[in-house]
């Protein structure tokens, strides 16, 4: 199959049967063109055929991403996406062949949860674009920002100020306020917010900035002081092209063509069944040009309609998320 007609297929899936024929057919692709991924496939099983169904496909540790170029492409790539990490850490990169297929999947993915970005006023606590031009966050909100087509759209992390008046100003229009944890909360410390329209999305916890909070206390504390009912949660990576949401209580969703697995944290290749807490195993077929199985170290288990939960980090994984977009 050519690879346009693969593309194409990824954003028709309907069904599970759709999703997991295309993810064999990724895997033999990936397999075939993505050299550390054929190498890794070969030495965890070695002789064995290709996997019939998407549980026997190997999951690519997602530390690669900082040591090898996981990439897959013919063409140069357009872009490169850096994570942000601590200071003096090593960074994993991912190579993007096409913005417009990571465009196609975020504003896809956004349509679906909270449909056209134009009915929303979009207010972004993260760095200024021009900062962080390798974040794919900070990619993704510009483009939403600039879909939004509202001249008040835009970023507000050092602007807290202006935010406060613009959100006690704006009229009926739908407000997503997009940030991370630390971000929202000393909004959220520092002003009296009580917007109807308001929608609290955050991107991550406290690390590096604030003594750290469970998701929990935190949104507990960001619902009473935005005098909201519900906090929206974004759950991305940087070696990722698709984001799941949540829009209460921590329970995320995805889009048809990404789907969550649990592994055994003493067994990373036994898959466990819902309700039971492991590593969170993601397949992401948007990353058609680098490796759409990867194995992140995160932890959290799954429920029976397809919904995964996101409990917490290994204990010796590095501290990384959107968090520390700024360190």
């Amino acid at each position: 199959m050519k690879i346009s007609e693969l593309k194409n297929k990824i954003f028709g899936i309907n069904s599970v049967s759709d999703f997991n024929g295309i993810a064999l057919e990724i895997f033999h692709y990936q397999y075939l063109r993505n050299k550390v991924y054929h190498d890794f496939v070969d030495l965890l099983n070695p002789g064995q055929k290709y996997p019939e169904q998407i549980s026997e496909i190997p999951f690519l540790p997602v530390e690669f991403f900082k040591t090898q170029k996981i990439y897959c492409s013919d063409h140069e790539p357009e872009i490169q996406f850096l994570s942000s990490g601590t200071t003096g850490s090593k960074k994993s990169t991912h190579y993007i062949a096409e913005t417009g297929l990571y465009e196609k999947s975020f504003l896809t993915s956004f349509d679906i949860f909270y449909g056209d970005p134009r009915q929303y006023l979009i207010l972004a606590l993260l760095p200024l674009g021009t900062e962080r031009q390798d974040s794919s966050l900070i990619y993704m909100a510009d483009k939403l920002i600039r879909m939004s087509e509202n001249v008040k759209s835009g970023f507000y992390f050092d602007k807290s100020q202006d935010l406060n008046l613009l959100l006690q100003n704006s009229g009926e229009r739908k407000i997503i306020l997009l940030g991370v944890g630390y971000a929202l909360l000393d909004i959220a410390l520092n002003y009296n917010l009580n917007n109807p329209n308001l929608i609290v999305m955050e991107t991550g916890g406290m690390k590096g900035r604030r003594k750290e909070m469970v998701r929990e206390e935190l949104h507990s504390v960001l619902k009473f002081k935005f005098h909201v009912r519900n906090i929206h949660s974004e759950y991305g990576m940087t070696e990722l092209l698709s984001q799941s949401y949540s829009n209460d209580d921590g329970i995320f969703r995805s889009p048809p063509w990404m789907k969550i697995l649990i592994r055994d944290t003493n067994d990373p290749k036994t898959l466990l069944g819902h309700s039971k807490t492991g590593g969170i195993n993601v397949i992401d077929l948007a990353n058609l040009y680098s490796c759409s199985f990867i194995a992140t170290q995160d932890l959290g288990k799954t429920r029976e309609d397809g919904s995964f939960e996101v409990l917490g980090r290994f204990d010796n994984s590095d501290i990384r998320g959107c968090n520390l977009l700024v360190s």
